[in-house]
């Protein structure tokens, strides 16, 4: 063989590995999609195969049982066609027709895309080990134990839809919508519910999807951006550390997290951690005082229409600023301080230049002094100390009078006093 033709055979060769690597067999993406849909916390149990079932789960209407999903035909899903497998997936409805409750977050599992729920398919039939383990009847007293209203309670509440890029996002954005939203169904715990047990939002309708919610004993963290009780001061970094290893350096996973991490999220890919975090850091706050007023412009008290008018453009609507020249309003201490006089104080007489080295800075806070009535500060100054996660006392007018009056409305220029 010359040297061109041996050329050639090497790179067919290299071709033939790379292709190889680069598209996984059914049931390696299925085994994937396992993971990301943390099947396996839920379905199995310590000292028992993995995915046959028996974890015990309360509900408000009494305990139920997670099954067995092995491919065993007679106690399990071996007898399930592809068919029977995406209608219980994704519809909660069980080959013999009886609806699953929905501590099964077929809700979220509905945005599936078909592939993926194909390839899940292929990986409990093929790579699964049967096993023969009865189901556990449920602990629902007559008649909370009737299957039949779980048929109305999904026409009125169960998402349905599978998930649908959005044009005005990128292709990591989607990815991340995509997995948050659908196999990794964080909305089933994030999200608040109704009396009825439904989840308020799945992703794409009122702004309360992943703001929280109380859950079994435990506070499911807000994922939103708000600044204080959300993730409005993680970058992605921070997110990306969480989701792989349980800790970052504003926490430790907790709770049911903590099997979040353990069986899921760590053996996900980097790409696909980064487009989760990259979705979630966009999702717009949800609790903290009238941040999305002053993004949207409908603003409800004299406070925020001040703010946005004097404010928000250093500042900026999440009262984040701008480090490390444009100060944080979120959980400043200056702001949240109990006595308010310093907030007050910088709001009529500005604050003088910082000079390091004979340069003074480029940025410092303007007087409103004469701009604003002594009314007008108190509400901006109100407004603050109770957005964003803050949670001091507003302050009155007389309040600022008292500061006003106090203190000299004419400053000398700063001076850098020399030593000899």
């Amino acid at each position: 063989m010359n040297t061109v033709s041996s050329l050639i055979v090497l790179l067919l060769m290299v071709l033939a590995s790379t292709a190889g690597k680069a598209a996984p067999s059914p049931t390696d993406r299925g085994e994937y999609m396992a993971r990301a849909s943390n099947c396996i916390s839920c379905h199995s149990i310590p000292h028992a195969a993995p995915f046959s079932g028996g974890l015990k789960m309360a509900t408000p209407l009494g305990a139920i049982y997670a099954t067995n999903i092995t491919p065993d035909p007679e106690t399990g899903i071996g007898s399930y066609s592809l068919e029977d497998f995406d209608r219980a997936v994704r519809l909660g409805v069980a080959k013999d027709g009886h609806h699953l409750y929905p501590a099964m977050p077929y809700p979220s599992y509905a945005k599936m895309t078909p592939e993926d729920i194909e390839a899940l398919y292929l990986f409990f039939m093929r790579s699964v080990r049967p096993v023969r383990a009865p189901n556990r009847p449920s602990e629902m007293s007559f008649p909370l134990n009737w299957r039949w209203p779980l048929a109305i309670w999904n026409s009125a509440f169960a998402n349905t839809a599978r998930y649908k890029t959005d044009p005005r996002h990128d292709d990591r954005w989607n990815r991340g919508a995509y997995l948050v939203q659908g196999p990794g169904h964080c909305g089933a715990c994030h999200t608040p519910r109704g009396w009825l047990f439904m989840e308020q939002d799945y992703g794409d309708g009122n702004g309360k999807f992943l703001m929280g919610a109380r859950l079994d004993n435990w506070s499911a963290s807000n994922l939103r951006s708000d600044v204080n009780t959300g993730l409005g001061r993680w970058s992605r970094a921070d997110v990306m550390a969480f989701l792989k290893s349980g800790h970052n350096s504003f926490g430790t996973a907790f709770g049911t997290m903590t099997e979040v991490i353990n069986n899921s999220t760590q053996y996900l890919s980097d790409a696909d951690i980064d487009s989760m975090a990259i979705y979630l850091l966009s999702l717009t706050p949800a609790r903290e005082g009238n941040t999305k007023s002053l993004l949207n412009g409908r603003l409800d008290n004299a406070g925020a229409a001040i703010y946005r008018q004097h404010c928000k453009a250093c500042h900026l609507p999440n009262g984040k600023g701008v480090k490390t020249y444009l100060s944080p309003l979120a959980g400043n201490p200056a702001v949240v301080d109990p006595a308010p006089e310093s907030v007050i104080n910088v709001v009529i007489n500005g604050s003088m230049a910082v000079v390091i080295d004979g340069l003074p800075d480029t940025y410092r806070m303007p007087k409103y002094r004469l701009l604003l009535t002594d009314q007008q500060v108190a509400d901006v100054v109100s407004y603050i100390r109770a957005t964003w996660g803050n949670s001091a006392p507003g302050v009155s007018p007389k309040d600022v009078v008292k500061v006003r009056e106090a203190t000299d409305p004419v400053r000398e220029p700063v001076q850098i006093l020399r030593m000899k």
